[in-house]
């Protein structure tokens, strides 16, 4: 009985556990579904690859107003950090000293002037001297002859012979005479000249020193503070001279900046290349934008670049001039510069959400017919938001933009059209070296009137 009963119960448990095998089986879950990715064709447009750089800010002149004659500081006639014009007056340094050296040199002058006059008196009267001595020649010649030929005849006396040869002889010693009379008289005339050029000097450095104790603005431009002020004795015309102030000019305004060696290279090959213009020989165009400015509303123009690297840093300098007529730009400011890295050529531009990294190489995923391919691309700098893919894409493929870490290659997805959106960063798509005419600084080869441009293949911006 027990044995009966303990073979129905292990047949139950066998169909129990048979029937929960089944009903499992029933429910096993369906397959998994297609992994969705969002899609978008990439961005086609003409671009140029504008690079970046920092910059500072600098005055095209800065001037340190000393002076140039010593003196006590009069008076002073501008208002701190107010913008002057060149030619204002700035300081005025107690000008009576000057004045009364100006009328002791001009009262040197009068006396020279007097002295010449009397030199060329006495000129006049050496000649006269020396007429009449001719004159008194010729007569003692005239008569030493005559007594001479009656001395022949027995006429005349030896005594008187003797006394017309005598009168003959003085008559030669006033010609003499009157001959040194006359060099003593030029000499004398040239050492009033010479008085003259000496007292002319003395007015002129005179003028010049009243003239300096005058100091007036030699560039236009915002003014510092007093650095002096009225009452205290100036120390001028040495290289110790006592600050006044400084000036710095405003408008236009220089950027300078520094590219490494890299970049300098990757210029030289556009150079060379004919790509892009050296800004040694062309003012290629540049933007600038400052830390609270969003974009880059400021432009110019490359003004200089250097003729070597700095040991130092390894790096080149080059410098910008930009328009400053708002008075915006200030000295010592810290810029964001773009400057043209590239002519303008056609771009395949994508997202960096598209891009996949595997060790040193970078990849997307395409879809073709809702299967994933990957493709190995090579990409450059980021333009209006989006990375410029240089090989791999043409930029008519379907292109995965959202879900990259989700597929993989030869997986089957759905796909959710998608957008990439080009965020414009304010510069220009394509750009034109600078005309001559709109130059911000003067061209010194136009004004030495030798319009002389060497290409330079050491260029770097």
């Amino acid at each position: 009985m027990n044995t009966s009963r303990l073979l129905l119960v292990t047949s139950l448990s066998l169909v129990t556990l048979s029937l929960i095998g089944c009903s499992g089986a029933q429910q096993a879950p369906p397959g998994r579904p297609p992994v969705t990715v969002t899609v978008a064709q990439p961005v086609k447009k003409k671009i140029v690859e504008w690079d970046a750089y920092t910059g500072r800010l600098e005055p095209i002149e800065f001037v340190e107003i000393r002076a140039r004659v010593s003196g006590y500081l009069q008076s002073i006639h501008f208002d701190e950090g107010q913008i002057v014009n060149e030619g204002d007056l700035l300081f005025v340094i107690d000008p009576r000293p000057f004045e009364a050296d100006l009328d002791a040199a001009k009262a040197a002058m009068a006396q020279a002037q007097s002295q010449l006059q009397q030199a060329n008196a006495g000129m006049g009267e050496a000649k006269a001297r020396q007429l009449q001595a001719d004159a008194e020649v010729q007569l003692a010649d005239a008569r030493l002859k005559r007594t001479r030929t009656l001395m022949q005849r027995n006429a005349t006396s030896d005594e008187e012979l003797d006394q017309r040869e005598a009168e003959y002889l003085q008559a030669k010693a006033n010609t003499e005479a009157a001959r040194a009379g006359i060099q003593s008289a030029q000499a004398m005339i040239e050492t009033a000249k010479a008085a003259i050029q000496a007292a002319q000097a003395g007015i002129e450095t005179s003028t010049l020193n009243l003239d300096y104790s005058r100091i007036t603005a030699p560039v236009t431009g915002r003014i510092s503070r007093e650095y002096v002020t009225e009452g205290n004795l100036i120390n001028g015309g040495t290289t110790s001279s006592t600050l006044l102030t400084t000036i710095t000019s405003v408008d236009p305004i220089y950027c300078t900046f520094d590219a490494n060696e890299q970049e300098v290279l990757k210029y030289i090959r556009l150079a060379m290349s004919g790509e892009r213009q050296s800004s040694r020989v062309a003012k290629n165009p540049v933007f600038l934008g400052l830390v609270d400015e969003t974009g880059f509303p400021h432009r110019g123009h490359m003004d200089f670049v250097d003729n070597r690297f700095d040991v130092d840093t390894a790096s080149m300098r080059a410098r910008c001039v930009l328009d400053n007529e708002d008075q915006v730009l200030l000295p010592g400011m810290f810029a964001r510069i773009r400057i043209p890295g590239s002519a303008a050529y056609e771009a395949v531009l994508i997202p960096d959400s598209a891009i996949g990294t595997d060790q040193a190489s970078q990849y997307v995923y395409i879809v073709d017919d809702s299967i994933v391919q990957r493709r190995a691309v090579t990409v450059g700098p980021v333009v209006d938001g989006l990375r410029v893919v240089r090989s791999g894409l043409s930029g008519d493929e379907t292109l995965v933009i959202e879900g990259l870490l989700q597929a993989r290659p030869d997986m089957k997805v759905e796909t959710v059209e998608g957008t990439v959106e080009v965020v414009e960063d304010g510069l220009p798509d394509d750009y034109q070296t600078i005309p001559k005419e709109e130059w911000l600084t003067p061209d010194p080869d136009a004004q030495s009137g030798t319009a002389l441009h060497v290409p330079a293949t050491g260029d770097f911006s």
